[in-house]
């Protein structure tokens, strides 16, 4: 069966490893970049070069967009015309972003998804790499087989246009906070003259411990039942000065002096015997979320 000719419009890490693989799975592939020697490498493996935005559109009837934000997307495409088009947004941005941007293809005459792929560039093509997208569900079915090929965990999250983009941020949320407690524990060793690398095996095991406790704060969450904690606001309250005394070790401890100070504003709320995902409350804003909604005792 004849493969789905593809577009792929941004040829960073990320937009090339899409580009190989739709070349590896057999797809007929044009490539769009606006340094055009990004597409050598691409080229050499079959891919069709095209030297406009409008004429890499042109070329197929899906066209997948993997600039840097929404607002490069639609620069590249404002002078091209998307009638009868597919366009699908791989790119980082917020959900109000996603929202503007399948507005700006649907007056553009285009069909719309936005998708966000959660995995490095190197895991583009594997049985494993989970992809999920947010929009029209007809057109997620049209190119399903397409688009997995890309990622063998391929995902609709909904008819919403913006639910990638909304998963991709709350999810997105614990990447920096963990990535900078592994520095911060990286930089403590340091200063001892211990190598970071003797830290893996036990940051390991943590990480592991804080993913198996997920499904009991997400039931907390979903039923508003703070009552009977693993871990209280009032523990970890208790440990902030022990978190901050770190510094005298010659480390930098600023950056969680916003967490702690989020767990001084619970345990003042009158949470302090609540689980600490009760925190959930004060970071939600408005009448759907706010720290009234928690069951006090």
């Amino acid at each position: 069966m004849p493969k789905t000719p593809v577009t792929v419009l941004g040829l960073g890490s990320m937009g090339s490893a899409l580009a190989g693989a739709f070349l590896a799975a057999g797809h007929p592939t044009t490539v769009w970049n606006r340094t055009a020697s990004k597409a050598d490498p691409l080229v050499a493996r079959g891919a069709s070069r095209a030297a406009t935005a409008g004429d890499a559109v042109r070329a197929s009837p899906l066209a997948i967009a993997c600039l840097t934000t929404y607002e490069d997307t639609r620069a590249a495409l404002k002078p091209v015309s998307l009638s009868g088009r597919v366009l699908i947004t791989l790119n980082s941005g917020s959900p109000a972003g996603a929202r503007r941007m399948a507005e700006w293809a649907a007056n553009h005459g285009a069909r719309f998804l936005d998708g966000a792929i959660k995995n490095v560039p190197s895991a583009v093509g594997a049985p494993d790499t989970l992809l999920y997208y947010g929009g029209d569900k007809a057109v997620f079915d049209e190119h399903l087989d397409t688009l997995r090929v890309l990622g063998g965990d391929t995902v609709h999250l909904g008819e919403e246009t913006d639910l990638a983009a909304l998963y991709e941020m709350a999810v997105g949320g614990t990447l920096l906070p963990a990535l900078v407690g592994f520095f911060q524990g990286a930089a403590a060793l340091r200063s001892r003259g211990l190598e970071a690398e003797t830290l893996l095996p036990y940051a390991t095991k943590w990480l592991e411990m804080i993913i198996s406790v997920l499904p009991m704060y997400a039931k907390e969450i979903d039923s508003g039942d703070y009552s009977d904690p693993a871990a209280s606001v009032n523990i970890f309250h208790a440990g902030a000065a022990a978190d901050l005394e770190l510094a005298e070790e010659g480390v930098d401890v600023d950056w969680q002096r916003p967490m702690h100070d989020l767990v001084r504003r619970a345990a003042e709320a009158g949470y302090g015997d609540r689980s600490i995902a009760v925190l959930t409350e004060l970071l939600s804003v408005g009448a759907a979320g706010s720290s009234t909604t928690a069951k006090r005792p």
